[in-house]
């Protein structure tokens, strides 16, 4: 198998003590992506009401809590002071400017509230300011989730004391094709991430971008390394790359719409128990797309006009669509 050398996961499918009960490999999960795709979708939903309330979806609203300026190269990123994007540096809110924004999220039926900061990794200053609105938001009854780069262990700690449930730190892509994509930190910082965050006690919430000219193994390579984490992550936000001029990226053959479905498919089949969110790039699926995604086995979303600087579906027109599926907010 081609994967990284420093990220020894995806071996053949063995029973194992981790959450799954199975350690899935490329090649298997390579052979899901190729199954017909009604086979695919009605193996996916039988995993998913096996887990889940099938017409349950769980709400997400992200904020920007402080935007561009990032010294980082992610190809697919507007915030990364190294690519000419029309994004704006925007210096940390303040903590009342951010429960204003929650409230108004939890009011619009949201049960979590992420922040997300365009970082590095924190400092100890920006750390104590992202505390005090872990607290805030999580006095106001809605789970929190914050996502600010690297953390090193004592960070971790810092946050899981301060009452945060849920850290947020994607993988991005398949080993292989991860350096085409960021130079600036290797995938073995992310997943030292990971694991101070899953030391610290804290949930894990570890997705990936799909559309960035990867091929149908690389998306399978980055559903393994997700899927053989022990424990897999609770949330697994899937995003479909949206391309913003002056990116890298930008002007990326698009992926098939039901490329897409067959990922969230496959998610949901390798990682029966977590969360799989439809996150970046929701906007420009079509509402059958997105109920195809839904049969698929996501069952999160976020929720809100807006994600860290792109646009997402307004909530009027989620909850149409919830309407017309007979879906809920869980």
């Amino acid at each position: 198998m081609n994967i990284h050398s420093t990220v020894p996961h995806a071996v053949a499918s063995v029973p194992s003590a981790s959450n799954n009960a199975t350690i899935w490999s490329v090649d298997a999960i390579e052979a899901l992506f190729g199954l017909p795709f009604n086979d695919l979708i009605w193996q996916a939903q039988s995993v998913h009401r096996a887990h889940f309330d099938p017409n349950g979806v769980q709400l997400s609203t992200l904020l920007s809590v402080k935007t561009g300026g990032c010294p980082e190269d992610c190809g697919y990123c507007p915030q990364s002071i190294r690519h000419p994007t029309a994004v704006a540096q925007q210096a940390i809110l303040s903590t009342e400017e951010v429960l204003s924004a929650a409230r108004a999220a939890k009011a619009a039926g949201a049960s979590r509230f992420c922040m997300g900061a365009a970082w590095r990794g924190p400092k100890e200053r920006d750390l104590d300011a992202v505390i005090d609105m872990i607290k805030g938001v999580s006095a106001l009854g809605l789970e929190t989730c914050a996502t600010l780069g690297m953390l090193k262990p004592a960070q971790a700690e810092r946050l899981k004391q301060a009452g945060l449930d849920y850290y947020n730190h994607n993988l991005d892509t398949a080993p292989e094709f991860y350096g085409d994509i960021i130079h600036t930190r290797t995938y073995q910082d992310r997943l030292d991430t990971l694991a101070s965050v899953r030391q610290s006690g804290m949930h894990v919430c570890c997705g990936g971008i799909v559309g960035m000219g990867e091929n149908r193994r690389m998306r399978a390579g980055l559903l393994s390394e997700l899927a053989n984490l022990d424990p897999a992550p609770e949330s697994v936000p899937i995003n479909l790359l949206v391309q913003v001029e002056g990116t890298p990226l930008y002007g990326t053959e698009a992926l098939d719409p039901l490329e897409f479905v067959r990922t969230i498919a496959c998610a949901r089949i390798t990682m029966p128990t977590s969360r799989v969110r439809l996150s970046a790039g929701r906007e420009t699926l079509s509402d059958e797309i997105q109920a195809l995604c839904f049969l698929a086995g996501a069952n999160s979303i976020f929720y809100g006009e807006r994600l860290l600087t792109t646009g997402n579906p307004d909530v009027e027109r989620d909850r149409r669509l919830f309407h017309r599926l007979g879906l809920h907010a869980e």
